[in-house]
């Protein structure tokens, strides 16, 4: 089994809601933002071969949207799903299998894109992965979170044929190293892969549990969860439970670090080591 970063390109966000209740004296800190009082913010996936088979963890937002859209959420970098692809000699058309740890569209745009004028699935010949209860949680949207689930990106993924859903059950395996994990404080039933026994160590794909480095003190909870309760129980088990078996999270928003493990500090839980996923 090979694992490799894939960066997708970074987006911007308001510091304010990625950070929830934090007065942005603090949080400005640890992601400065912008004359708009917007962060950066980046979109990266995991690659995981496996065998047969190469998993693609996410897609990032893509690029197909419109120029009123992208103007709200800045997709800027020199990093592409293809050209990181590319890097490791592999192309879309390799992908088996594209797990979706949820459906918002800096997750789930860039596998869907626009080819004579329709929407179809970027990744040929490979296989969606979302879950039953996510999946209706999406298409039939609460009015608070419905602008994160474009249809553009829902709908063609049902109609290729080529949509699977996982059973929403405890630490079910995908494969033979993959075992998924459920939350439902960001969003219901969002998947966190955990790719166990690779090079002696397991990892934790965070999603949106924990964006970033800087999400790790409890109070961290970003606005944009629907059940920000539900966040902080979820968030605290699952940073004890890193922490007492010397596990290793990998971020997908972090504009900075791609994995961290964890120590407790007077202050609590927070980032022992700092590191990229290639040094593992």
């Amino acid at each position: 089994m090979k694992l490799y970063t894939v960066n997708t390109g970074y987006f911007k966000l308001d510091g304010g809601a990625m950070f929830g209740v934090v007065p942005k004296s603090i949080w400005n800190k640890l992601n400065p933002a912008d004359e708009n009082n917007l962060c950066s913010w980046a979109m990266r996936s995991l690659l995981i071969e496996d065998g047969d088979r190469l998993i693609l963890v996410d897609t990032g937002m893509g690029n197909k949207q419109d120029a009123k859209f992208m103007s709200h959420y800045y997709l800027h970098g020199d990093d592409t799903l293809d050209k990181s692809l590319a890097k490791y000699g592999f192309h879309k058309d390799d992908i088996t299998d594209v797990l979706l740890t949820h459906l918002h569209f800096d997750h789930v745009g860039g596998a869907i894109v626009i080819e004579n004028n329709k929407m179809v699935p970027a990744f040929k010949n490979a296989i969606y992965w979302s879950n039953e209860e996510h999946w209706q949680w999406a298409i039939k949207p609460n009015d608070r979170e419905k602008a994160s689930f474009l249809k553009e990106n829902i709908q063609p993924l049902q109609d290729s044929g080529k949509l699977k859903f996982i059973p929403v059950k405890e630490d079910i395996s995908f494969t033979e190293h993959i075992t998924i994990r459920f939350v439902n404080g960001h969003t219901q039933a969002m998947m966190l892969p955990q790719i166990n026994h690779y090079k002696g160590k397991t990892i934790i794909y965070a999603a949106d549990l924990l964006p970033s480095v800087g999400h790790i003190p409890l109070p961290y909870v970003m606005a944009y969860d629907m059940f920000p309760l539900t966040t902080l129980q979820e968030k605290k088990a699952f940073l004890q439970e890193v922490l007492q078996n010397n596990y290793i999270i990998f971020f997908e928003h972090d504009p900075q670090y791609e994995c961290c493990t964890l120590t407790m500090t007077e202050k609590g839980i927070r980032a022992k080591d700092l590191f990229r996923l290639e040094s593992i």
